[in-house]
C-alpha cells in the first residue's frame, strides 16, 4: 500500500504507474481517493472543532454552576448534549471515509522501480545473466517423472486416490534427496549469517492481505472452513506477519532470516504436459530468504539475495539464468522482482525457481512495521526470496545430472546429507 500523502501530492504519477502495469480498469480509484480523503480531513476538522467548542462550554459550564446559576448551566448542558450527539455522527462518517480510503488503496498498486522494464505479462521478461554453461546431452533424457519411478522414488497414483491431482508420494532416495537439497539450503543461509526460522504454517486473514493483494489470495491461498485462518502459499507470510504492529529498534536491524515450511497453494488454472508430475502441485516444501531492513539497505539486500540463489545452485552444478520481471508480471506489492531459473536439458530452456523481491514499505504499511527513529518512526522495507523450493528444484537437479544409464551423480556438496552416496542407481 503506497502512501496517501504521497498520492495526495502525486495523483498522475500514481496514475501513470497503474498504466505501466496495465490495470487501467484501476485508475478510478486514485480520483475516488482523492475525494473520500478530502471528505474525511474536512470531518476530522469538524471533529476538532466540535470538541474545541464542547470542552470550552464544558468549562464555562462549572463556572456557572459555581455562581449558582442553574439555569443558564442547564441551557449550556443541553447544548453540550447536541455537540456530543454531532461529534456520534461525524466519528462514523469519519470512521467510515477511513474505511472506503484503505479499501481503495489497498487495491492500488505499488510504485514500480524505474529500472523494471514495461511489458504486459511473462512473456515480456528481460533475461539478466546466465550463469554456468548450459549443456544437452547426446542422450535423451526421460520426463521428470519417468526418471523419478525409475529410482522407485515417486507414486502419483496413489497420491490421486488419497488426495487428487496435484499430490504426490515421494519414497527412497528421491525422498532422501529432496530433504538433502532443503537441509544442505537451510546450513547454506545459517553459514550467510541468516536465522533460521520455522514459522507457524497458518495466519489470520489480517496478516493475508498485509502481506499480498486480494487477487493473489483469491488465486492461492486455501481458507479453513469455519475459523479465521488460512494455509501459508510460502513462509514469507508468517515471516513478515511476524513483525505485524511491531516498533523494531534501529540498532537491532536488519532482520535477516531464513525459513522452511510446506506450502499450500491452488495453483489455478495449472495445465499441459508440463504442468505433468511435481511441477505444479498443491504441496510442496521451501527454504524462504526474509529480511526486514532500513529503507536505504533494501536495493542492496536486493541484490545479495538473488545472488544467494544463484551461488546455491551452481554449487549444485545447475546452470541458471536470472530474469527480470517486466511491469505487467509484477503483483501488486511488488516494487522490483526478478526470477532465478535453471536450465532443463530435456525441454532445452530455462524455467522457474525461484523469485526474489524487494516490496519497499508495501507490506509494512498494510501490517504496521515500524523502526523507532530519532526523529519519529518511519516504516520498514521487506524482501523475500526463494532459496530452493523442491520437488520443483528436484526436476532440474534430476535433469542435470542423468547419465546415459539412468543413474543420477550426487555433486560433492549434498554428499554428507545423503550419506555420502555420490550416485544414485536406477532400479530394474
Amino acid at each position: 500500500m503506497i502512501d496517501i500523502k504521497f498520492l495526495r501530492e502525486n495523483p498522475e504519477l500514481v496514475k501513470e504507474n497503474i498504466r505501466k502495469k496495465f490495470q487501467d480498469h484501476k485508475l478510478p480509484l486514485v480520483d475516488e481517493v482523492i475525494d473520500l480523503d478530502s471528505k474525511k480531513r474536512a470531518a476530522t476538522l469538524k471533529g476538532d472543532e466540535l470538541r474545541s467548542k464542547r470542552n470550552s462550554l464544558s468549562s464555562e459550564i462549572g463556572n456557572l454552576m459555581k455562581n449558582g446559576q442553574k439555569e443558564e448551566a442547564e441551557k449550556i448542558k443541553a447544548e453540550v448534549q447536541a455537540i456530543n450527539n454531532e461529534l456520534a455522527e461525524n466519528e462514523k462518517l469519519e470512521a467510515s471515509y477511513a474505511e472506503e480510503i484503505t479499501t481503495r488503496m489497498m487495491k492500488i498498486p505499488n510504485i514500480i522501480h524505474e529500472s523494471v522494464p514495461i511489458g504486459k505479462d511473462d512473456s515480456e521478461n528481460v533475461e539478466i545473466e546466465k550463469f554456468g554453461e548450459p549443456v544437452v546431452p547426446s542422450y535423451e533424457i526421460p520426463y521428470h517423472s519417468d526418471i523419478m519411478e525409475s529410482l522407485c522414488g515417486l507414486d502419483l497414483d496413489s497420491a490421486r486416490r488419497v488426495a487428487g491431482n496435484g499430490f504426490y508420494y515421494l519414497m527412497g532416495n528421491v525422498a532422501r534427496l529432496h530433504s538433502a537439497i532443503l537441509s544442505y539450503a537451510r546450513d547454506f543461509m545459517i553459514n550467510k549469517g541468516f536465522t533460521y526460522c520455522i514459522p507457524p504454517y497458518m495466519i489470520r486473514s489480517d496478516v493475508v492481505s498485509g502481506v499480498m493483494s486480494f487477487d493473489e489470495m483469491d488465486a492461492m491461498m486455501y481458507k479453513i472452513e469455519g475459523e479465521d485462518l488460512y494455509l501459508i502459499g510460502t513462509s514469507e507470510h508468517s515471516m513478515i506477519g511476524k513483525f505485524k504492529g511491531q516498533i523494531l529498534k534501529k540498532n537491532e536491524m536488519p532482520y535477516t532470516m531464513t525459513s522452511y515450511s510446506p506450502c499450500f497453494r491452488k495453483e489455478k488454472g495449472a495445465h499441459g504436459i508440463e504442468e505433468r508430475g511435481v511441477y505444479r502441485i498443491h504441496q510442496f516444501e521451501k527454504q524462504e530468504m526474509v529480511v526486514v531492513c532500513e529503507p536505504e539497505d533494501s536495493w542492496n539486500w536486493y541484490d545479495k539475495l538473488w545472488s544467494y540463489t544463484v551461488e546455491l545452485f551452481r554449487s549444485m552444478e545447475i546452470p541458471v539464468r536470472t530474469l527480470e520481471c517486466c511491469s505487467g508480471d509484477l503483483a501488486d506489492l511488488k516494487a522490483k522482482s526478478c526470477d532465478v531459473e535453471a536450465w532443463s536439458p530435456r525441454q532445452q530452456k530455462y524455467f522457474e525457481v525461484g523469485s526474489c523481491t524487494n516490496m519497499c514499505d508495501a507490506q509494512a504499511r498494510r501490517l504496521g512495521i515500524r523502526i523507532k527513529g530519532e526523529k519519529g518512526n518511519y516504516y520498514a522495507h521487506t524482501l523475500n526470496n526463494t532459496v530452493v523450493a523442491p520437488p520443483r528444484m528436484l526436476i532440474a537437479f534430476l535433469e542435470n545430472h542423468y547419465q546415459e544409464d539412468g543413474s543420477i551423480t550426487i555433486p560433492e556438496v549434498l554428499r554428507p546429507y545423503m550419506g555420502g552416496l555420490d550416485k544414485l542407481e536406477k532400479i530394474k
